[in-house]
């Protein structure tokens, strides 16, 4: 069918209708085909074999195909890391024609939209990784015995600038990839995070071999440079081809413009975007179902209340005219309430002994002057760490007190990382 038009016009009601299903039936066709593609690479087929067997077919894929075939073999059971770990092989074999679509690919221009915001980004990560890689391959260069103090700090300089990566991909994936997942596409993003947590564990890796190089070059050195160092720094680089080439024109052909005015805002202050549920419906018995707008998210009364007695924490809030107003009722408290102190005067809930002293936070919070108080005891076997905090509105004005306590003592004795779910604990 390839190459042939129809005019429906010419055509009956009836031949209209064979002509739709033989061309539903072709795009069934070539999805299936290109699926078949990539289970062949992941078999181990050659990417080149492929590229010559299936060159028409590969010379007209898009992003949006290319993640559309990625979400069905996810769907259809194949594992994220299987993907993930034959991703670039994926690009290898579909980046002719991306390099192709490129031109047309789009992508906006405004300053204003987020896409650009995320290209000027990569724009600043490319120039710090070509200075990296630049600056690695003359250490690796040197004769050995050459004094590098000073190239030593001038990597540990650019590698702290390399930072903007983890912020990069912490926007994608906190910003954009919820937009993506809302509209039915995760196994993509999915496999783009996993290789986001590739390069961040291999940058702190980096960061540690360069605070403990030695002062002069030597093969060692040149080694890790070689294997870990430029290997990194290209990963890096394929990234920024893949947002360019294949996630943002996804996105470009899949987002509304009000999902990226929303995305916009949250670019610009994460704090700015606010989730209004809908209308609340009437129950079967004519009540309200009762949705709570917050600024982020929507709840009942009831997972509201869920949620206070479920922190490992005691919470006590006092309104601006020092009203004790609520305390949560979790499953260890540290100091006992009842019910009878809501309404009352926080002065009132502590003796004179320490009122001075609750008298002078909250006169330090109404004023600016602190935000945050700290204090911990020992009491009863326990590592007791009190804070209050200043509550302030979007402007700045004074709202109450909010005092979270806690026993701190398992926090103390915690050493190392624990980076394993342990089912035992």
């Amino acid at each position: 069918m390839q190459g042939t038009s129809y005019n429906v016009q010419e055509i009956g009601i009836a031949e209209e209708v064979d002509v739709m299903s033989e061309l539903i039936d072709n795009r069934k066709h070539r999805q299936e085909t290109l699926k078949g593609i990539i289970r062949d690479i992941h078999a181990g087929a050659d990417p080149d074999d492929i590229k010559r067997r299936f060159a028409e077919l590969l010379d007209q894929v898009g992003p949006s195909e290319i993640s559309a075939i990625e979400q069905a073999l996810i769907d259809e059971g194949l594992p994220i890391e299987e993907v993930q770990s034959l991703c670039d092989v994926h690009v290898r074999v579909f980046r002719e024609s991306l390099d192709k679509q490129q031109v047309a690919s789009g992508i906006p221009t405004e300053e204003s939209h987020p896409v650009t915001w995320f290209k000027d980004e990569n724009q600043m990560i490319s120039g710090i990784v070509q200075g990296l890689k630049d600056l690695v391959t003359k250490i690796s260069e040197l004769p050995a015995g050459t004094d590098i103090t000073a190239d030593l700090a001038e990597w540990r300089k650019r590698h702290t600038e390399l930072g903007i990566v983890d912020a990069h991909y912490a926007r994608k994936e906190n910003i954009l990839f919820p937009y993506l997942e809302k509209n039915g596409i995760a196994g993509p993003p999915s496999v783009m995070w996993g290789i986001h947590d590739q390069i961040r564990a291999a940058l702190k890796e980096i960061g540690q071999l360069i605070m403990g190089a030695e002062k002069t070059a030597n093969p060692r050195l040149n080694r890790a440079i070689a294997d870990q160092v430029i290997p990194t720094l290209n990963q890096i680089t394929e990234m920024i081809y893949k947002e360019e080439n294949i996630l943002f024109p996804m996105c470009m052909e899949t987002l509304t413009a009000d999902e990226w005015k929303e995305i916009g805002k949250q670019l610009r202050d994460p704090e700015m975007a606010t989730y209004k549920a809908p209308q609340a419906s009437k129950s079967e018995a004519g009540a309200p179902a009762g949705l709570v707008n917050l600024e982020v998210g929507a709840l009942t009364p009831e997972q509201i209340n869920l949620v206070l007695t479920h922190l490992p924490v005691d919470v006590t809030y006092v309104d601006e005219n020092d009203e004790v107003k609520y305390f949560s009722l979790g499953k260890e408290r540290i100091f006992q309430r009842t019910p009878a102190v809501i309404g009352r005067k926080v002065q009132n809930c502590h003796p004179p002994t320490s009122v001075h002293v609750v008298e002078q936070i909250v006169s330090d919070f109404k004023s600016g002057k602190r935000d945050r108080a700290d204090f911990w005891i020992q009491s009863q076997g326990k590592f007791i760490l009190i804070q209050y905090f200043a509550v302030r509105d979007r402007q700045g004005n004074y709202k109450g007190v909010l005092e979270v306590t806690q026993n701190a003592a398992w926090v103390r004795s915690l050493e190392g990382e624990k980076r394993i779910y342990d089912e035992d604990k």
